[in-house]
């Protein structure tokens, strides 16, 4: 499909995100493992968590919905998935394969992973090595680097690990693997990342503790089940900020947003370019902080990005690249390596995609030098399939001047089904089709 976008005279109104995605997944895994019934209510109906309910029912569990949001899971306990009968297909999704590798390293049976020819080239290395360290027998393409990967689990031994590189998804899988094993599980990162596993796993009544970067959880403890409220995904949420701060006319509200500390980066440094933002906290939902960001337009500066604050904000880097390309100033992005081995490489195809509509854009190994005040001009770009790409290009295509044509469009909705619905509520005039 291809998105043709006109930039609006003003961007203007109020957007619900769609549930966060990394919640989704690890609240539907979470709930088949626990004793009795799980309802989950705001689960993303997009692509990537399609495929994890999938997988879960090839596995055994009992899960009705998606229905408007609502997804139930009936658990039996930790013993209780089966052998599939056929190849668990995770998509696209590599939260749904690091995850569920994890779960499969402590089961008793064989169970074969893969996934679309991008999830089958993408690095599965640093989550099956340590699971191999703790007792499970797994092969794959180039030593079991790359999908399809086979799994026969079972008799897992506890495991000390220092990751070497700040990962929600290959701590998550350590966690979820520890939860079979006879004694404690340690891990440690070098930076804190996105904490939802922890947080989840301690409202399921697991053993588990933090202590600044180490996270411990003990084994083969029964998971009571959740009922769980999820908030919308701050990193949906980042395109609409984005696009607040650079439209001239510009107030869009974000309502019942995920300010999980862990996943606010994008609010961090989009404050620290001088963006007009008004949060207003509301109550915990699902074990997490939430509550509303009011946006406007902003004359933005360009700054330093790196370090720590890295992990909390990777998912949204296209998109504040966007915001740095029409900053005053230079933006520099450093550490973030882990961007070439995403959906797609976002180094490369951000600054690819960028520079066709005029940006002033360098890729570095690990990051990217952006050179701000650029004039934005319509093109036709293209999102190589990679769901953040295409609607970071549409962010840019919202500002540019002319007509943008973003190919492959269809990919949006792995991860954000109602983009363009809420495109349109903002005032954006929009088509499919030939430009």
């Amino acid at each position: 499909m291809d998105l043709i976008i006109q930039p609006p005279h003003t961007l203007e109104g109020v957007i619900k995100p769609p549930g966060d995605k990394s919640i989704s997944h690890r609240a539907a895994i979470i709930g088949a493992l626990a004793n009795g019934t799980t309802t989950i209510n705001g689960f993303l109906s997009g692509a990537d968590c399609l495929c994890t309910l999938a997988c879960l029912r090839a596995l055994g569990a009992d899960i009705t919905g998606p229905d408007e949001g609502r997804v139930t899971v009936r658990g039996r306990g930790l013993n209780s998935l089966c052998e599939p009968e056929t190849i668990l297909d995770a998509g696209n999704s590599g939260t749904t394969m690091r995850l569920l590798l994890g779960v499969l390293a402590g089961q008793p049976f064989y169970s074969v992973l893969s996934g679309d020819p991008s999830l089958r080239q993408r690095p599965m290395g640093r989550v099956t090595r340590p699971l191999q360290a703790m007792g499970a027998k797994i092969w794959g393409r180039r030593d079991g680097q790359l999908a399809p990967l086979s799994v026969r689990g079972g008799n897992l031994q506890p495991l000390e690990y220092t990751l070497p590189v700040a990962s929600a998804q290959v701590k998550s899988a350590l966690l979820l693997a520890g939860l079979f094993t006879p004694g404690e599980t340690v891990i440690t990162e070098p930076y804190p990342s996105r904490d939802h596993s922890e947080r989840l796993l301690r409202a399921a009544a697991a053993d588990l503790q933090v202590e600044g970067n180490r996270i411990r959880i003990r084994g083969r403890q029964p998971l009571q089940p959740l009922t769980i409220n999820i908030p919308g995904d701050i990193s949906a949420a980042a395109f609409f900020l984005v696009a607040g701060c650079l439209h001239p006319r510009a107030e869009i509200t974000l309502e019942g947003v995920n300010l999980n500390p862990s996943r606010t980066g994008i609010i961090d440094a989009l404050t620290a370019m001088g963006a007009q933002l008004e949060i207003t906290p509301a109550e915990e939902t699902g074990g997490e902080p939430a509550g509303s960001i009011r946006v406007s337009s902003s004359c933005l500066r360009g700054l330093e990005i790196g370090g720590p604050l890295i992990p909390r904000l990777i998912d949204e880097i296209p998109v504040l690249a966007v915001a740095a390309v029409l900053a005053e100033g230079e933006t520099t992005i450093r550490d973030a390596a882990e961007l070439k081995v995403k959906e797609s490489d976002r180094i490369t195809l951000v600054a690819t995609e960028l520079a066709r509509m005029g940006a002033d854009i360098a890729p570095w190994s690990d990051g990217f030098l952006i050179k701000g005040r650029s004039h934005l001009h319509g093109a036709v770009v293209d999102s190589h399939g990679d769901h953040r790409l295409a609607m970071a290009l549409a962010v840019a295509g919202l500002v540019a001047t002319g007509t943008t044509v973003i190919r492959g469009a269809e990919c949006m909705a792995v991860s954000y089904p109602g983009f363009t619905a809420d495109l349109a509520r903002l005032g954006v005039i929009w088509r499919e089709g030939e430009a």
